[in-house]
C-alpha cells in the first residue's frame, strides 16, 4: 500500500444516518411554515396585505357636491358655484427636495416653513396645502410634478351682483357651506350630499386612474328668491347716494310686493364685496334692515289712529284740541313742532301732531293698544327666517305708565326693524290685512291676517296720501304719474339708556294708491349734513326708488305725469 492510499483511509469518517434525516425534516418544516404563512395571509387573513397594498396604491377621496344656484325671481343668477382646484398631499407619499418646497411655497403664496411642516406631518394621511386656487396657479403646481402632491376639484361661490345684495345673500366658507344670510338659512336645500371615489396612485403618489365611484355626489337644489335684481340695484344705488350726501352712518331700504308680501329688494349701505373678503369691516356685514332696531318715530302714528277709529273713539273728521303744541302728561311735556289749536284726526296724521296722537292713545285701554300693535307684527319676528332677525321691543301693557303709552303712540319707547315696519304697512295697502313676508318667490296667492276693517284701512289710506301733498310732512315723497301714500318718522337714538342728539330718519309708503303694488321703507341712520328729518332725508329716497321700480315693473299710472307739486320753502316736520 502506498503512502497516498494510507492517508485517504485515515480521513474517511462515517457520519450517523440520523443527521441527514434531521436536516431533511427541518427543511420540510420550514417549507411547511412558509406554505402555512402564505395560506394564512392569502386565504384566511388577507386584510393585512390588502390594506398595505391599498395604502400604497389606492385611496378613497371625497367628491364634493355642486351647490345649488340662487337666482332672483326672473332667473337671473345671484349666487353660483364655479369649479376650482385645491392642492393636497399625503405626507407618507411625499418625496420632495428643499428646492421643490421653496418653489411650491412661492406658487401657493405661503412660507417654505409652513409648507414643509404640512408635508412632513406623518400623523396625517391627508392635508390641504392651499384651497381654491385660480387655474393659472393650479397649472404651475401640476408643472412641478411633485410626488405625493395632487389637486382636488372643489367649488367656489361667486356673486354676480357683488355688494348690492351682499348682506342679504350672505356667503359660503371654504367648504362651500353657508356662513351668513340666505346662504346659511337655505343651507339644507342648497348643499347637496358629498360623494366618494376610489383612485389608484403610482409609486410617486400621483393619481393615475379612476377606479370607480363608491357614492355619487348629489347636487344641491336651485332656489329662486323673491328678489328682483333690477329693483335691488335701484334701491342700493339710491341708498348709497343718500347715505353719502347726508354724511350718514348707514342706511337700509326694503321694497315689498304689497299684494304678496314678497321681498323685492333688501338693500344695506355700507356694503362689502362677497367675492373678495380679504379685508372686511365686520359692521358692513350686518343686514341692518333685519338685525338693527330703532325707534320708528311718527311712522307709528297710523296704527294709533287706526286703533282709535276701530274702537269708536274718533272719526277722521273728529276735532282734537292739540293745546297749541304743548301737552302735559304727569310731569312730562309733549310738544309739536308746528303748534295748532285744533286739528281733525286726519290732520293729526297729515301734520304729524304728537299731541293729537298722544291724546288718542290715552283714550284707549293699554291692553287694547298693545293688542293692536302686537297683531300688526310689532314685538315679533316677521317670519322671514333670516338669520339674526331681531324681534323688536313691545313691552307688556301692565307695565305702561301714562306717559309711556302717550309717547308710544308716536313711536318712542318701542323698537322695530325696517322689514318689520315695511310689513306692517301691508295692512293699509290691503284693506286691513297683514301679509306674511317671503324671501322666496311665491307661485300661489297668499292669505293674510285681518287686523283692521277694510273701512278703517281705506280711511287710513286717504290720510296717508294727504301726508305726501304740499300741506303734509312728505311732499318730497311725491312720484310723477302715481298717487303715493306714506308716513315720515324722525327719532332720537338711544345710547346707554339715554337719548342723544343723533337721529334716525325714516319713511314708509306705498304706491299706486288706487291699487297698491309696492311698499317701500327707508331708514337713514345718523344723517349729519344739516337736515335730519324723515321728510327731508328719507322721503326723497322713497320717491326715487318707487318711481324707478314702478317703471321697471311696468305698473300703470294712476295720476297725471305732471301731478308733482313743488313743496313749500319750509316743509312741515314732526317733533322729535
Amino acid at each position: 500500500m502506498n503512502y497516498a492510499a494510507s492517508v485517504n483511509q485515515n480521513i474517511t469518517v462515517k457520519l450517523p444516518g440520523w443527521r441527514a434525516t434531521l436536516l431533511f425534516s427541518m427543511l420540510l418544516l420550514g417549507l411547511a411554515g412558509l406554505v402555512g404563512r402564505g395560506v394564512f395571509l392569502q386565504g384566511i387573513h388577507n386584510d393585512f396585505l390588502q390594506k398595505k397594498g391599498n395604502a400604497r396604491y389606492s385611496r378613497v377621496i371625497e367628491v364634493n357636491a355642486h351647490r345649488g344656484m340662487i337666482t332672483d325671481r326672473n332667473d337671473a343668477p345671484l349666487a353660483v358655484s364655479t369649479p376650482v382646484e385645491s392642492v393636497w398631499a399625503s405626507p407618507s407619499d411625499v418625496e420632495v427636495t428643499s428646492g421643490q418646497i421653496k418653489k411650491l411655497a412661492q406658487i401657493l403664496g405661503l412660507s417654505a416653513e409652513e409648507v414643509k411642516a404640512k408635508l412632513t406631518d406623518e400623523t396625517r394621511d391627508f392635508v390641504y396645502l392651499k384651497r381654491q386656487l385660480p387655474p393659472d396657479q393650479a397649472e404651475k403646481v401640476v408643472g412641478l410634478n411633485l410626488s405625493g402632491v395632487s389637486l382636488k376639484r372643489e367649488y367656489r361661490r361667486y356673486y354676480p351682483t357683488g355688494e348690492e345684495a351682499a348682506q342679504t345673500l350672505g356667503f359660503t366658507g371654504q367648504d362651500d357651506n353657508g356662513q351668513e344670510g340666505l346662504e346659511l338659512s337655505l343651507q339644507q336645500q342648497l348643499a347637496g350630499k358629498v360623494g366618494s371615489q376610489r383612485v389608484i396612485k403610482d409609486n410617486h403618489g400621483h393619481i393615475v386612474e379612476d377606479a370607480g365611484s363608491l357614492h355619487a355626489p348629489k347636487p344641491g337644489g336651485n332656489i329662486a328668491l323673491s328678489l328682483d335684481s333690477n329693483v335691488q340695484h335701484l334701491a342700493y344705488r339710491e341708498l348709497e347716494n343718500a347715505v353719502k350726501s347726508n354724511h350718514a352712518k348707514a342706511g337700509a331700504v326694503v321694497v315689498l310686493d304689497a299684494r304678496t308680501g314678497e321681498v323685492l329688494a333688501l338693500a344695506n349701505y355700507p356694503g362689502y364685496n362677497p367675492n373678495n373678503r380679504a379685508k372686511i369691516n365686520i359692521q358692513s356685514m350686518r343686514n341692518r334692515a333685519v338685525a338693527d332696531l330703532f325707534e320708528p318715530g311718527s311712522t307709528m302714528k297710523p296704527f294709533t289712529v287706526a286703533t282709535a277709529i276701530e274702537a269708536g273713539k274718533v272719526k277722521p273728521n273728529t276735532l282734537i284740541n292739540t293745546e297749541h303744541g304743548t301737552y302735559k302728561v304727569g310731569n312730562r311735556v309733549i310738544h309739536d313742532s308746528h303748534p295748532e289749536s285744533m286739528l281733525t284726526v286726519a290732520q293729526v296724521i297729515q301734520k304729524s301732531s304728537n299731541v293729537g296722537a298722544a291724546k288718542m292713545a290715552l283714550s284707549l285701554k293699554p291692553e287694547l293698544m298693545w293688542q293692536s300693535l302686537s297683531d300688526s307684527g310689532f314685538g315679533a319676528q316677521t317670519g322671514s327666517n333670516f338669520p339674526g332677525e331681531a324681534s323688536g321691543k313691545l313691552r307688556d301693557p301692565k307695565t305702561w305708565q301714562p306717559i309711556e303709552q302717550a309717547t308710544m303712540s308716536y313711536g318712542h319707547g318701542i323698537s322695530v326693524n325696517l322689514l318689520q315696519l315695511a310689513r306692517s304697512y301691508t295692512i293699509f295697502a290691503n284693506g286691513g290685512e297683514l301679509k306674511p313676508i317671503s324671501m322666496l318667490k311665491l307661485t300661489e296667492p297668499v292669505v293674510g291676517k285681518k287686523i283692521f276693517s277694510e273701512r278703517t284701512a281705506n280711511v287710513m289710506r286717504d290720510m296717508l296720501e294727504s301726508v305726501v301733498n304740499v300741506e303734509g310732512t312728505a311732499p318730497l315723497a311725491q312720484v310723477a304719474g302715481y298717487r303715493v301714500a306714506g308716513k315720515t318718522g324722525t327719532a332720537h337714538k338711544l345710547e346707554g339708556g339715554h337719548y342723544v342728539n343723533k337721529y334716525v330718519a325714516s319713511f314708509v309708503g306705498f304706491a299706486p294708491v288706487s291699487h297698491p303694488r309696492l311698499i317701500v321703507a327707508v331708514m337713514i341712520d345718523e344723517p349729519n349734513n344739516g337736515p335730519y328729518y324723515g321728510g327731508l332725508v328719507a322721503a326723497p329716497v322713497f320717491s326715487k326708488v318707487t318711481a324707478a321700480a314702478l317703471q321697471e315693473l311696468n305698473e300703470p299710472h294712476d295720476a297725471p305725469l305732471d301731478n308733482v307739486i313743488a313743496p313749500p320753502a319750509e316743509v312741515i316736520q314732526e317733533e322729535v
